[in-house]
């Protein structure tokens, strides 16, 4: 097992008053070797409180965590580590080479072979035509790639990124997912947060969704999402019998294609059995399940009603 939480908990004080905010509570879960674990939540779940208590840099107030069968903080296990922060930050007096090669030197990498490894990662992010460039005329997606490179630099057999497609255009979002799913090719275990569903989508082995510092669910998305079909929307040329078409919801209407949404399964097939009958030509049916999106704003909801925000439960990031 690379990483295991059992029981994770931080609650801070904060005010005059020194209130109690739980930001995390009773947090338990597994990442497996070789596969990438979402961790999802909207903005202040808990998401970078529990990375940041999985590298070491705030304490747990209870229960305990693992890593590399490690207790965290653990130097040992830092070792095989590449963390990429949420918000990055840099000497930007420095040019993306020399940071590069900065990190490569704290992270203990040979020196004769640096230049080369630090030279393969900017190409890998997509900044070699700007690795002499001084960081402070980054753009913040040119930062973030290049805190992904910091965080390789090493090759670290766990990479742990705390919203790695946070500033990027749908090009670099897209460039990002690619390299994590290379990274899982070569055999690497990847623990990432997001509030970016369909990121989670393309890219999860398994996802653990965090929701006011609890964790709600843990599994693979299939697993989690219903397989009952929402509703089934039926493109059709009618040749008449338009009257089968009466217990949908027309959607598209253009000349005789015509699009209807039905809620139930049966009616649309009956309308389907109905149209063919009478002439019309059948263009497509789709059937429409849960998405991971519905399943967050469901839970979410759930949540809401479950445990009313207050003062004293919010969770923060």
């Amino acid at each position: 097992m690379i990483l295991r939480t059992q029981g994770l908990s931080k609650t801070f004080e904060v005010g005059f008053r020194r209130r109690k905010v739980r930001a995390v509570e009773d947090v338990s879960l597994e990442v497996h070797e070789g596969e990438i674990f979402g961790f999802v939540g909207p903005n202040g779940a808990g998401k970078t409180t529990t990375i940041k208590m999985l590298m070491g840099l705030i304490y747990p107030t209870a229960g305990e965590a693992s890593i590399f069968d490690a207790p965290i903080p653990s130097n040992a296990s830092k070792k095989r580590i590449g963390y990429l922060p949420e918000h990055p930050a840099y000497h930007e007096f420095l040019t993306g080479r020399e940071a590069l090669r900065l990190f490569a030197a704290l992270s203990e990498v040979p020196r004769p072979l640096a230049p080369r490894r630090c030279d393969e990662l900017l190409e890998l992010v997509g900044l070699s035509s700007a690795a002499d460039r001084q960081i402070r005329k980054y753009s913040k997606g040119m930062q973030q790639r290049l805190g992904i490179a910091q965080a390789l630099v090493a090759d670290p057999a766990l990479v742990i990124l705390d919203e790695p497609m946070s500033g990027l255009d749908p090009v670099g979002r897209k460039e990002v997912r690619d390299l994590i799913l290379e990274l899982k090719r070569a055999g690497k275990t990847v623990f990432f947060s997001t509030h970016i569903l369909p990121d989670v989508e393309a890219l999860c082995d398994r996802v653990g969704v965090i929701m006011r510092g609890r964790l709600r669910d843990v599994g693979r998305i299939g697993e989690l999402l219903s397989p009952r079909v929402r509703s089934v929307e039926l493109t059709v040329e009618l040749c008449g019998g338009s009257e089968h078409l009466s217990r949908g919801r027309i959607v598209a209407c253009d000349g005789p294609r015509v699009t209807v949404a039905f809620d139930d399964e049966q009616a649309a097939d009956a309308a389907v059995r109905g149209l063919v009958g009478s002439g019309s030509r059948l263009v497509s049916l789709t059937r429409h399940r849960e998405t991971l999106e519905d399943f967050f704003l469901r839970r979410l909801g759930e949540s809401s009603e479950a445990r009313p925000e207050s003062g004293a439960a919010r969770a923060v990031a």
